[in-house]
């Protein structure tokens, strides 16, 4: 690298994440029970002392994005260009593809057994019928409107910013302009920007940690080989050789990247709906969405305050759509970057509309068909997938018992393994094409951030999940590293969209006098 080149690179945004992803990797590979005792402690205090805060921003967000569309804003075009720089099905293609895509994949399989016996609204007992219900309505209300809304509203904010303010630099920090600034170039911005990769290293090494255990499964299955850590390890490894494959490309290989997961993911949903029980994914997946329809309010602002007194209190809350928000909060920083860059010529209300509808659209197809299979089995006494995992057994364990029950497992598991292999190196492309541009001072002057560095940053992305791997992480550790990180992220998005909006209204108002 010569030397302008290396000038031209920001060493504070890009050496201190560094350093606290080190520090961290370091403490849970080398003192690993005192680590878990202090995430254990940060547990308690953020989920119990501050759950109510990602509940009511979960709400406060949806609530916002929604007036937005419907509002005089909504018809405001992000982009001067006549028509989308992206077809519909590219464009939602990429929209599904850059979030956590392999993750919808994982939890679609595993997650509905979770709340098979589980209590939500302090129910003492339920029949099979409520509890198939529960267990196949809850992760579409993890999945649905609220966490895409999450993603959809920053999207909107940081299109305007980038499009129409031509502030082409994308930073947390530059959405914060209207209110910060000068300060934006000051510490105050830096730390801004600081905490967004941090925070953003954090949330996606939860991702990487929980799906990458059932790709390595899936391989050891198919080829008939060992599971260790290392074949994760190794895994992580060809994901990141595919990503650094599509870089060379550029967006024109995101793109490409991002309609061939989208068509393996279809095959795979394919394979399970045909060999499965079609009208009962049908029905199950209807009376779902029902039930989703007729208690959002409740599970959007249930909160179990009586879980403390140890009188009908579980936590399920806490536990599970505390740690949902939080793990899509953590993304914001990334994710909805990526979304403005591609929503380039739609207006405000395509966006928000157009963006919750193809995020829906993947997440409830993904959890109705991989989910309902699963439940199918359980409900008619095939497999005991909620019971194993009560009993300890390892999530990707207890999936492949699913995939066992297809007529054409390996082939089912091949597709699978090419699918997610994918997903994740399409989600490498989205995140480190934005993160990569924190790293540059002159960002605003670059139409992508330079290739070494986008593979640089890969590279850091994949510490924290090995030091993961290797400490023996189990799933409340990993809830936890997401809750905590997305915490001030929760509050910086609080001040974008409070920047956006006061730009929004002074920018239409300079337009109404004219």
């Amino acid at each position: 690298m010569n030397r302008k080149k290396w000038e031209a690179i920001d060493w504070g945004i890009t050496l201190v994440p560094l350093g606290m992803i080190l520090l961290i990797s370091g403490a849970l590979l080398m003192i690993p029970e005192q680590a878990q005792r202090v995430i254990t402690f940060l547990n308690h205090f953020f989920v119990n002392e501050f759950g109510f805060f990602y509940i009511l921003l979960g709400l406060g967000i949806l609530i916002t994005a929604i007036w937005l569309a419907f509002s005089k804003y909504g018809q405001i075009k992000l982009g001067a260009i006549e028509k989308p720089r992206y077809g519909n099905f590219r464009w939602g293609s990429m929209i599904f593809t850059s979030t956590m895509a392999a993750d919808i994949l994982y939890w679609s399989l595993v997650e509905w057994a979770y709340y098979y016996e589980a209590t939500p609204f302090g129910m003492e007992q339920m029949t099979l019928a409520e509890k198939q219900d529960m267990a196949s309505a809850y992760p579409l209300f993890h999945w649905g409107p609220i966490p895409w809304a999450f993603y959809i509203l920053p999207a909107v904010a940081y299109a305007y910013m980038i499009y129409v303010k031509k502030r082409n630099r994308q930073t947390l920090s530059e959405a914060c302009r209207p209110i910060l600034g000068k300060r934006t170039n000051q510490w105050q911005g830096r730390f801004i920007d600081i905490f967004a990769v941090v925070g953003l290293l954090a949330g996606t090494a939860t991702t990487f940690s929980l799906a990458t255990p059932l790709l390595a499964g899936a391989a050891a299955k198919v080829f008939s080989i060992k599971e260790t850590k290392f074949l994760s390890i190794l895994i992580l490894l060809v994901i990141g050789v595919v990503f650094m494959a599509a870089v060379l490309w550029g967006m024109k290989a995101i793109a490409h990247l991002a309609s061939a997961c989208v068509i393996l993911f279809f095959i795979l949903a394919g394979i399970f709906f045909f060999c499965g029980p079609k009208v009962y994914l049908i029905e199950t997946g209807v009376t779902a969405i029902g039930t989703v329809i007729q208690n959002f309010v409740h599970m959007a602002t249930w909160m179990d305050p009586l879980r403390l007194s140890g009188d009908g209190g579980n936590g399920f809350p806490q536990t599970w759509t505390v740690f949902y928000w939080a793990y899509w909060i953590a993304w914001f920083v990334a994710t909805p970057f990526f979304i403005a860059r591609i929503s380039e010529g739609r207006t405000i209300k395509q966006t928000i509309l157009g963006g919750l509808s193809c995020g829906l659209s993947g997440t409830y197809t993904s959890f109705l068909i991989f989910g309902g299979y699963g439940l199918y089995q359980q409900t008619h006494g095939i497999i005991d997938v909620a019971g194993s995992l009560a009993a300890g057994a390892e999530p990707s364990a207890v999936i492949l018992q699913v995939f066992d029950q297809l007529p054409i497992t390996e082939a089912a598991l091949i597709i699978l393994i090419f699918a997610m292999i994918a997903f994740y190196a399409s989600t490498f492309d989205a995140i480190t094409l934005v993160v990569a541009g924190y790293s540059e001072k002159k960002a605003e002057k670059i139409e992508e951030p330079r290739k070494g560095l986008r593979i640089f940053w890969a590279f850091v992305f994949l510490l924290l999940p090995i030091a993961l791997l290797f400490s023996e992480s189990t799933l409340s550790m990993l809830q936890t590293v997401s809750i905590i990180a997305a915490f001030p992220l929760g509050l910086i998005m609080i001040l974008i969209v409070y920047s956006f909006l006061k730009e929004l209204k002074k920018d239409l108002t300079k337009q109404e006098k004219f």
